[in-house]
């Protein structure tokens, strides 16, 4: 049997359009000996929209279930994931080539490295690409420096949370994604740093889509009474997660 990676992806209606292109990203990844990876897609929902766009191939299992936002979704699809790492790539997004091998590799080769990220391009509505300064060093990230980042730049991370790979059963340990009607990819990667090392790759893992239907381009994301709520939940999550002892296997 082969050793499995498993890309979790939620979906709702009018982002399952760009399934496709997801699809096709996940194609090109080219993993090492041994290696497969599974599609786990969870739907928002209990819509007849989102399965038309699932593609018929064995490595992927699609299901469905009530209404209840990103991390909801996901969280329930854990239900089916069988690999060792599981990595996030939303609906509208696309991995670059070697993705996946790269956060394999910084896996498997550190023991005591949780989680990894990579650099993210935003892919614009004309097909063009813009990057961002302010990358952290490739390799090691210290347990608690993205709060710590987090904090002192406006809430503004230093590694994007939609390039996501993680160990199965921290994820599991951790609770999945938390229960917020957004920031939950936020409030889940200060968790991870604050029980574990993480690692950052910097060659592009990410093609992050920029389009009008997307949840973060809505008003109501940008509600300054529901993101000081948010935020601060994240933090003080994070902040007792750090505080705890029993981690030390993630911690080395």
């Amino acid at each position: 049997m082969p050793n499995i990676i498993t890309v979790i992806t939620a979906v709702h209606a009018p982002g399952a359009q760009y399934l496709p292109d997801a699809y096709k990203s996940l194609q090109e990844q080219e993993l090492p000996d041994g290696w497969e990876w599974q599609w786990v897609i969870q739907e928002d929902g209990e819509t007849e929209a989102v399965r038309p766009y699932v593609p018929d191939d064995a490595r992927i299992s699609f299901g469905q279930g009530r209404h209840g936002r990103a991390a909801m979704a996901r969280t329930m699809g854990l239900a089916r994931a069988e690999g060792e790492y599981v990595k996030v790539l939303d609906a509208d997004d696309m991995l670059t080539p070697g993705s996946l091998a790269r956060d394999l590799h910084a896996l498997r080769e550190n023991p005591d490295v949780g989680w990894t990220t990579s650099r993210v391009l935003d892919l614009l509505p004309d097909g063009s690409t813009v990057g961002f300064e302010g990358d952290p060093p490739p390799g090691p990230l210290a347990r608690g420096a993205v709060l710590d980042f987090w904090k002192s730049h406006n809430y503004r991370a230093q590694v994007h949370p939609a390039t996501l790979a993680m160990r199965h059963d921290l994820l599991l340990a951790l609770g999945g994604w938390m229960a917020l009607p957004a920031s939950e990819d936020t409030g889940l990667l200060l968790a991870l740093s604050a029980v574990s090392r993480g690692w950052f790759t910097p060659e592009t893992g990410l093609l992050y889509r920029k389009w009008p239907g997307q949840v973060t381009s809505q008003a109501a994301h940008a509600d300054e009474s529901e993101r000081k709520a948010r935020f601060a939940v994240v933090e003080a999550r994070a902040r007792v997660l750090a505080a705890m002892d029993g981690w030390r296997y993630w911690t080395g």
